[in-house]
């Protein structure tokens, strides 16, 4: 009777799934941009306390509620799109993922969080970005490859986050101890990890060049997140500090079996330090 009563208060799964609407909502996105500028944009397909990492984590609403409307004539032209994409099985939660342009020149990749609203628009929670190289990543033209479906879900998303939370304590043990071993031991099948200053890596060949240039051991911290209600992913994000500064992480990680994996690992490296002022 509790397995019953647990499956009737579940979302309701589709039997595959179509990331087609965080697509449509990502390219949404990416044209206001170019036609009302970076923040008038930004404001607009987000909720308030969306997440953005600048030095340090900050909302929408901290970053751009007190700007002026924007001028898009006035900023270089910023281009994105879609190369991967994945959705919750319960069709209300997704991420894209793909190169970024900034006046016609690629200079890394953008990673959005997309979450149905109670109205049925699509917002996003999170936004950010990485330097892994774009120059071999497919144009706007092409298709995004998608994530497979998950394998399962969590009782609840309460029960997903605690779930995750627990594997995420895991990772940062291992990782302040062996950082490659720890990513490797996680990865799913077909999960692209960015790090810094290297393509991205979606292959067992890539993921370990793409960790042998990483470093050694990293200490990861939480900070937040949120789980789908479909309790089939999680996004996670926080703080990772290494001989190369304190930078911070994005992961999203999806039920697999025999438990989670991440589908999704950046890190996303220390800010460049400020330049010393003119005299």
């Amino acid at each position: 009777m509790l397995a019953l009563l647990t499956l009737l208060a579940s979302p309701a799964f589709a039997a595959d799934i179509d990331p087609a609407p965080v697509v449509a909502a990502e390219r949404a996105f990416a044209a206001d941009g170019a036609a009302m500028g970076v923040r008038d944009s930004f404001v607009k397909h987000s909720v308030p306390d969306a997440v953005m990492i600048a030095a340090e984590p900050t909302t929408v609403s901290a970053l751009y509620g007190a700007r002026p409307p924007g001028k898009p004539k006035d900023e270089p032209l910023l281009a994105w799109w879609p190369a991967f994409a994945g959705m919750s099985r319960s069709g209300d939660f997704g991420f894209t993922t793909g190169p970024v342009e900034i006046g016609g020149r690629r200079t890394g990749h953008y990673f959005t969080v997309w979450k149905r609203q109670p109205d049925g628009a699509w917002k996003w929670i999170y936004d950010g970005g990485t330097n892994a190289p774009s120059a071999g990543e497919p144009p706007a033209s092409v298709d995004p490859a998608l994530l497979p479906a998950a394998a399962g879900h969590a009782a609840s998303p309460k029960a997903a986050w605690d779930e995750v939370a627990a594997a995420e304590a895991a990772l940062a043990r291992d990782a302040a101890a062996d950082h490659r071993a720890a990513m490797t031991a996680r990865l799913a099948e077909g999960a692209r990890l960015y790090v810094p200053k290297q393509p991205p890596a979606r292959s067992p060949e890539g993921y370990a060049s793409a960790l042998a240039a990483a470093p050694a051991k990293i200490a990861f911290t939480p900070l937040g997140g949120e789980a789908a209600p479909g309790a089939d992913l999680v996004w996670t994000y926080g703080r990772a500090v290494s001989d190369a500064g304190t930078g911070h992480y994005v992961h999203v990680w999806q039920r697999r079996e025999p438990g989670w994996k991440l589908v999704f690992a950046q890190v996303i490296p220390p800010p460049p330090p400020p330049k010393p002022p003119q005299s």
